[in-house]
């Protein structure tokens, strides 16, 4: 694992948690000598995570539609910037391009961009790590929800092993690592 595509907000949030929570990972990714892939924002935890890699000379793939170049929120700094004419081509794109995913705090794209790898996962499009990096519990609430669904009968047993959850970035990127995809189950 080289990789590691991670989904964040194009904003910081509430409170400073979120902001040191990101560079707790991008120094741990910098230290095990992992890539950056990400949505090539400047602003919010995507901004400060890619600026961290970057400053540490580390390898930072952007990946960003046309139209938030237009809107001047890209990052410009990126070792390598591919823009794209849609948002599907770019969570296809990121998808294809890393090696293992973690999910940071974020809104309605980074859940967009969460679930859609979860499904990608289950139905064996791909088979690789995902991470929630529940900073300050961000995600507590998602997981009771996910928990629910799951015992409602909507989600299959094998969904949960998906998963990585964690708050300490050095547990996360250590199962992310290790991780081994279990093989195909009958449905």
């Amino acid at each position: 694992m080289k990789k590691i595509t991670v989904y964040c907000g194009s904003k910081k949030g509430n409170g400073s948690i979120y902001e040191a929570g990101v560079r707790a990972l991008a120094h741990e990714m910098i230290k095990r000598d992992f890539s950056l892939v990400y949505g090539a924002g400047r602003v919010g935890l995507m901004g400060v995570i890619a600026d961290e890699m970057l400053a540490a000379g580390k390898e930072v793939l952007g990946i960003i539609p046309q139209k938030l170049v237009d809107r001047e929120v890209a990052h410009t700094g990126c070792t390598e910037l591919i823009i794209v004419e849609t948002m599907r081509d770019r969570k296809w794109l990121m998808a294809e391009r890393g090696d293992g995913f973690i999910a940071m705090p974020g809104g309605i794209g980074t859940l967009e961009e969460l679930f859609e790898i979860m499904t990608l996962n289950q139905l064996y499009y791909i088979q690789k790590p995902l991470a929630l990096y529940n900073v300050n519990g961000y995600y507590d609430k998602l997981i009771d929800f996910l928990n629910h669904a799951m015992e409602e009968g909507f989600l299959y047993p094998e969904q949960e092993d998906l998963i990585i959850i964690s708050d300490d970035p050095v547990e996360l990127l250590e199962q992310l690592s290790a991780y081994r995809s279990p093989r195909p189950s009958d449905w």
